[in-house]
C-alpha cells in the first residue's frame, strides 16, 4: 500500500498460494480484494493478514466495486452472475444476486446514486437496476473495423458516471462514450490496436483517463464544443497521450494533480498533470516507484553469509571471496565463488512475510502470518539444520524479526505495536519481555534496529512513530518528536549511541539518546535545508550504517546509490555541485579539499536489494537490475517501426 503525499510506501499484505488478487476495492478504511478463487477478502490493516475470506459461489471474480454510499459491494463472476453483498461492521452478507448472463461479468460500474450498475462482459454492457435485479438496457460493442466476426470483444474496463454517461474501454482498442439512459453509443475514440485495459476518472468527472496494453495512457478530458458552459455542448475530447511503461498498464487511479499508474512492468509511476501544479517543484516531477522497499536479504556480518527471502523458500550463501588488492575501480579475481548452503522451504501455504539471519550465522528465522519458525545452524564440513520445536506463545504471527549484535537475543514485532524480546541459548528459546510504548497507536512496526552495545532497541511503526526502548531495564527509555513523513530506515550510532532517522520525503534527523533531543548536527541540517537533487530522488533509502573505522561517516543507500555522509565536512549549499566525486577527482589537492563536502554519492550500482558492511570493512552490495526482472516478463506488444 501506499500512502497519498509523495506516494510513500507504508505496507506489505503477505500473500498465499492459489490466492491471487484479481480486483481490489476501498470501502473507507477497510480493504475488500477478490480473486480467480472465487472468494472474497476483507484485511485486518494492524496485523497485515486477511480478517476474513467468504466465498461468492459463483465461480472465478474478475471485479469488485463498492457503491458511493459506501453500503454495498458488487462482484461480477465467472458463471454471469453479478452478486451484491451487504457491508456490516464487522462483516459482509450476501444480498442478493442480480439478472444472470450468458458471459462472464468483466467489470463493473456504480451509478453514484446507488440505484443502477453498468458491467462489462463479452460484446456488450448491461445496465442493472438494483432494487429489482433486473436488466435494463443491452449495450452492443461493436468489434473494430477488419475485426473477425468470431473475436469476440471484452470489455475490460467501465465507469459509470453522474450524469448517466458510461464510459467503457474493450480489447478492440476502443474508448466508448455512451448514453446510460437512452442505451445508445454517443462516441468512439480508436486509442489502440491492442486492449485498452483500465480507466480512471477524476473526482469532478472533468477528465478521465484510459490505460492501454502497449504502456500507453490517454487522458480525455470534458470540454465545451462552443461558448456555452452547459453539459449539452461538452463532449469528451483526447488531450494528451503519454507512455511510462513497457508492458499492460492495468491499474490507474486520477488524483487532483498526477496519474499513477501501475501495471506488468512491476513499477508504479506517479506522472504529473502540468497544468495543475506548480512548474519546477517537487509535485512537478515525474516519479518511478520501484519495488520493493523493504529488506528481502539478510546479512550475516561475522559469518559472511546471505539470506534470500522469496515468497515459499529460503536461500543460504557463504560469501566468495577475492583474490589480492586493487585500485577504485579495479575488477578483483574471484579466488572462491558464492556458495549456496541451504534451501529451505516454508511450511504451508502462505507466503514468507519476514525473516533473519543472526550476525553469527548460528540461527535463522522466519514468519509467515500463521506461525513462526526458528531454526539452529551449525557449520562444519556441511551446514546442518535444527529446527527449535518449542517457541514462546507470544511468538505468533509477527510483522518483523531481528537478531542482537551478539545473537542472543530475537527481537520480534508483534500486534499492537508492540516488540517480543526472546533469550536464545543452544536449542532453545525463552520468553523475556514484550516492550510496549505509550501512545494510542496500533500501526504495525515495519523497523527494527539495535544498537551494537545491546543496550537500545529502536523501533518504527507506520504512524510515523519512533520509540527507542533500554534493554537492560526492559522498559521504554523514550519517543522521538513525531515527523510528518514515515521512516524508511532507523540505527543507532555505534559509539555516540545517537538515532539517525532516514524519511520517506528523504530527510534526514539525528537524535541524541543520552539527551533525548536532536543533536546540534541535525538542527544545522535543518536549518540549512538538504540539497534540492537530494529531495528529488525518487526512492527511499532503506538502510543506515556506520564505519566503525571512521565514527563520523554514515552510511546509506536507496535503489539506485549508495551514500557516506562525512559529518566532520561542510553541508553542501543549495548551488553546490551534489554528485561531485568525478569532478573532484580531476582537482588538485587543496581545491579538491575546498570543494569537498559531506555528501559522498555512488551510483555506479542498479536496483539495490541489500547493502551490508563486514567486520572485515568488505561492502556487500546485492543488486536486481530490472531488465532481469523484466526478461521474466512476457514480451510487449511489438509496435511497427519506421524502416524496420
Amino acid at each position: 500500500m501506499c500512502m497519498q503525499r509523495l506516494m510513500e510506501f507504508r505496507e506489505v499484505i503477505p500473500g498465499r498460494d492459489g490466492r491471487a488478487v484479481e480486483a481490489l476495492c476501498w470501502v473507507g478504511q477497510r480493504l475488500f480484494s477478490a480473486g480467480l478463487n472465487g472468494e472474497i477478502t476483507e484485511y485486518d490493516l494492524e496485523n497485515l493478514k486477511p480478517q476474513y475470506v467468504i466465498e461468492a459461489y459463483g465461480g472465478p471474480i474478475w471485479t469488485i466495486s463498492c457503491n458511493n454510499q459506501g453500503t454495498h459491494l458488487a462482484v461480477g463472476c465467472e458463471d454471469g452472475t453479478v452478486k451484491l453483498f451487504e457491508i456490516l461492521k464487522e462483516k459482509i452478507q450476501f444480498q442478493r444476486n442480480l439478472d444472470r448472463q450468458k458471459s462472464r461479468i468483466i467489470s463493473l460500474s456504480w451509478h453514484p446514486s446507488g440505484a443502477r450498475i453498468a458491467a462489462g462482459m463479452m460484446d456488450m454492457i448491461r445496465i442493472f437496476d438494483t432494487e429489482t435485479g433486473r436488466a435494463t438496457h443491452r449495450l452492443l460493442v461493436e468489434r473494430g473495423v477488419g475485426a473477425s466476426k468470431s473475436r469476440e470483444v471484452v470489455v475490460w474496463s467501465i465507469a459509470f458516471l453522474s450524469n448517466n454517461t458510461i464510459v467503457s474501454g474493450d480489447s478492440a482498442g476502443k474508448v466508448q462514450i455512451w448514453d446510460g439512459l437512452m442505451g445508445t453509443l454517443v462516441r468512439t475514440h480508436l486509442v489502440t490496436k491492442w486492449d485498452v485495459l483500465a480507466l480512471a476518472v477524476s473526482q469532478d468527472e472533468s477528465s478521465l483517463i484510459a490505460g492501454t496494453s502497449e504502456g500507453t495512457i490517454v487522458q480525455f478530458q470534458f470540454l465545451s464544443s462552443t461558448m456555452d458552459r452547459q453539459d449539452r455542448d461538452h463532449e469528451w475530447v483526447r488531450t494528451r497521450t503519454f507512455k511510462n511503461h513497457s508492458h499492460d498498464v492495468k491499474a490507474l487511479a486520477l488524483t487532483d494533480t498526477a496519474v499513477v499508474s501501475g501495471g506488468m512492468d512491476t513499477q508504479l509511476v506517479v506522472h504529473p498533470l502540468l497544468d495543475k501544479v506548480e512548474k519546477n517543484t517537487q509535485e512537478a516531477a515525474q516519479r518511478k516507484i520501484a519495488f520493493p522497499h523493504r529488506s528481502l536479504v539478510g546479512c550475516a556480518k561475522k559469518a559472511g553469509l546471505l539470506l534470500f527471502q522469496f515468497p515459499d523458500h529460503l536461500e543460504l550463501w557463504r560469501l566468495g571471496e577475492s583474490d589480492g588488492n586493487g585500485k577504485p575501480g579495479d575488477s578483483l579475481t574471484v579466488k572462491r565463488k558464492p556458495e549456496k548452503l541451504l534451501q529451505l522451504k516454508r511450511k504451508g501455504e502462505d507466503h514468507i512475510c519476514c525473516s533473519a539471519l543472526s550476525p553469527c550465522g548460528g540461527w535463522l528465522v522466519y514468519s509467515t502470518v500463521s506461525s513462526v519458525r526458528l531454526y539452529k545452524l551449525q557449520h562444519n564440513n556441511n551446514i546442518s539444520v535444527n529446527k527449535v520445536s518449542k517457541l514462546p506463545k507470544e511468538l505468533r504471527s509477527v510483522h518483523q524479526l531481528c537478531f542482537s549484535a551478539d545473537s542472543s537475543k530475537l527481537f520480534a514485532s508483534s500486534s499492537q505495536s508492540s516488540v517480543v524480546v526472546v533469550a536464545l541459548n543452544q536449542l532453545e528459546c525463552k520468553y523475556l519481555q514484550t516492550l510496549r510504548h505509550k501512545s494510542d497507536s496500533r500501526q504495525p512496526i515495519h523497523l527494527l534496529s539495535p544498537s551494537d552495545d545491546g543496550k537500545w532497541l529502536a523501533a518504527a511503526n507506520t504512524d510515523c512513530q519512533i520509540h527507542v526502548y533500554n534493554l537492560h531495564k526492559m522498559k521504554l527509555h523514550c519517543s522521538v518528536p513525531v515527523y510528518s513523513s514515515c521512516p524508511t530506515a532507523v540505527a543507532i550510532h555505534p559509539t555516540t549511541n545517537n538515532l539517525i532517522s532516514v524519511h520517506a520525503d528523504q530527510q534526514i534527523f539525528e537524535f541524541s539518546l543520552q539527551q533525548k533531543e536532536y543533536t546540534e548536527w541535525s538542527r544545522k541540517l535543518q536549518k540549512q535545508g538538504l540539497h534540492g537533487l537530494w529531495l528529488k530522488r525518487d526512492t527511499p533509502v532503506t538502510s543506515v550504517g556506520f564505519n566503525p573505522k571512521n565514527p563520523t561517516h554514515i552510511i546509506l543507500n536507496d535503489t539506485f546509490m549508495f551514500c557516506i555522509i562525512d559529518q566532520s565536512l561542510p553541508l553542501p549549499e543549495s548551488s553546490t555541485i551534489l554528485y561531485n566525486q568525478m569532478t573532484l577527482r580531476s582537482l588538485p589537492a587543496p581545491e579538491r579539499t575546498r570543494q569537498s563536502h559531506a555528501f559522498k554519492i555512488c551510483k555506479n550500482f542498479q536496483h539495490v536489494l541489500s547493502m551490508s558492511l563486514l567486520d572485515d570493512l568488505s561492502l556487500v552490495v546485492v543488486e536486481r537490475p530490472l531488465l532481469d526482472v523484466m526478461a521474466q516478463l512476457p514480451p510487449p506488444v511489438r509496435q511497427k517501426k519506421f524502416a524496420t
